[in-house]
């Protein structure tokens, strides 16, 4: 449906009290913005603009606008501009947004604003964080908005101007892997080896797919590679292709080779997991994620949510290719094996990479 006639149905739906029809456009907002669905967030968030008070309409509009426009709109005008390369016209905007974000949604002693964007990671934030303060919600995924503010930065500065800023995008959602990475990528430009080694352990314990997981390991690669020790840092790109696929894998090795001035052994598994002990880190996915979903997929089973259940079903196959929960997912997914890889189940550990 178009946003007209999406704003057309929630219109016709009002037929509560004001709290009953707050309360429903909450959750219309909620489902639109984990469907993706961008014109039916807009319509639910338009109609509860207009059921506001006009204070509390105007105050709302204050914190959520930067010159007329909404945080969004100038975030999408910011990609734009990135798109077009012009890093000096997105820098200024970004900062705006950036100055905005921190003056009027920073933290207190006693609350704390995230930007979570599905269940789980509002989960994995409490197992990991056990967070003491109240947490409000952001209105907008704000851990990228500020992500992306730093990249500008690096791009058009200092690498060491982007890292605070980083750190600000992790405190809106510690759980996003996103401003990890892009803290290991600066860490990687200035060669300090020991914070790429910390980002990347707490990235390690909330990553929640392979390819986070892999991503991981080949850092660590990178680093061991920057260090000189060849053979551990085989070990990390070897486990990095066992975890998800990645063709740069096997030059980082012919360059592993050509620095240590003979042929690199593929490690056996048992030496792979010795050599991340090492780092006090461990192969596969933390348990605390693991278990995260465990807990959801039994949850959503429980209330007969299928979709919420499907989704946390298939990241816990993905990271365990446990045969049961497989056949879980068959049983409500006939067809989830024959899906594209994101929305159904796929091998994912490679025992055997070399072949890639």
């Amino acid at each position: 449906m178009s946003y007209n006639e999406i704003l057309d149905e929630l219109r016709a739906k009002l037929t509560g009290t004001p709290e009953e029809n707050d309360d429903f456009l909450r959750r219309e907002a909620q489902r639109f913005a984990s469907e993706g669905n961008s014109d039916g967030f807009e319509a639910a968030s338009e109609l509860l603009l207009e059921s506001m008070p006009e204070a509390k309409r105007n105050e709302i509009k204050r914190i959520t606008h930067v010159d007329g426009v909404r945080l969004d709109k100038l975030y999408l005008q910011i990609l734009q501009l990135m798109k077009e390369d012009k890093y000096v016209e997105a820098k200024s905007l970004a900062e705006r947004l950036y100055k905005k974000i921190t003056v009027e949604f920073k933290e207190t002693d006693t609350e704390k604003f995230v930007s979570f964007r599905n269940p789980f990671e509002d989960q994995i934030y409490h197992v990991v964080y056990k967070p003491e303060k109240t947490l409000r919600r952001a209105p907008y995924d704000f851990a990228e908005y500020i992500t992306s503010y730093a990249y500008i930065i690096f791009e058009t500065g200092s690498p060491l101007d982007a890292i605070p800023i980083l750190e600000k995008a992790a405190e809106f959602n510690p759980v996003d892997c996103g401003p990890k990475f892009e803290l290991a990528e600066v860490y990687k430009i200035l060669k300090n080896r020991k914070r790429l080694q910390e980002v990347t352990r707490e990235t390690l314990h909330v990553a929640s797919s392979p390819a986070a997981i892999a991503r991981c390991y080949a850092n660590m690669g990178y680093s061991l590679t920057d260090a000189g020790e060849f053979e551990d840092a085989a070990a990390f790109y070897v486990a990095s292709v066992m975890m998800a696929p990645n063709p740069a894998i096997p030059r980082e090795l012919q360059h592993l080779a050509d620095l240590k001035g003979s042929p690199i052994v593929r490690p056996e598994h048992d030496r792979i997991v010795e050599v991340l002990k090492k780092y006090d880190m461990e192969f596969g996915p933390h348990p605390d994620v693991i278990r995260v979903c465990a807990e959801l997929s039994a949850y959503y089973l429980n209330q007969n949510d299928i979709p919420n259940a499907l989704h946390a079903l298939k990241m816990t196959y993905t990271l365990t290719l446990d045969e049961n929960v497989k056949n879980i997912i068959l049983k409500y997914d006939p067809l989830a094996t024959q899906k594209a890889e994101g929305s159904g189940i796929t091998q994912t550990v490679n025992e055997a990479p070399d072949g890639e």
